[in-house]
């Protein structure tokens, strides 16, 4: 299953990779992309929307995150151990390998 981030708002994220988490711990292979603003996940920091946690329980579970190379750059960002620096093929990869990809 892959998830597409594009946002960095709290709720929106958390709900996302809480999904993630789900999927990963039912018995599905979960694969995120960080895309635009999703590049700043990490960063989120809410006092309801705990999005970090979510990101790390995911891929603790098994789950893989990569981030869009381009996009960090954008934001002045670089990868990191939890969210890589990935590329487009590596998304297209993701679309191609999945059986159902959600965008949030």
């Amino acid at each position: 299953m892959g998830i597409v981030v594009e946002t960095k708002e709290a709720e929106k994220a958390w709900n996302a990779f809480r999904f993630g988490v789900a999927a990963q711990n039912g018995g599905h292979q979960v694969k995120a992309f960080l895309l635009g603003e999703g590049v700043e996940c990490e960063d989120i920091r809410h006092e309801k929307f705990n999005v970090l946690e979510q990101m790390t329980l995911l891929s603790e579970a098994g789950g893989e995150i990569l981030a869009c190379g381009t996009c960090l750059k954008l934001h002045q960002k670089e990868g990191t151990d939890l969210c890589p620096l990935s590329t487009m093929q590596d998304l297209l990869k993701l679309v191609e390998e999945c059986d159902r990809v959600l965008v949030f």
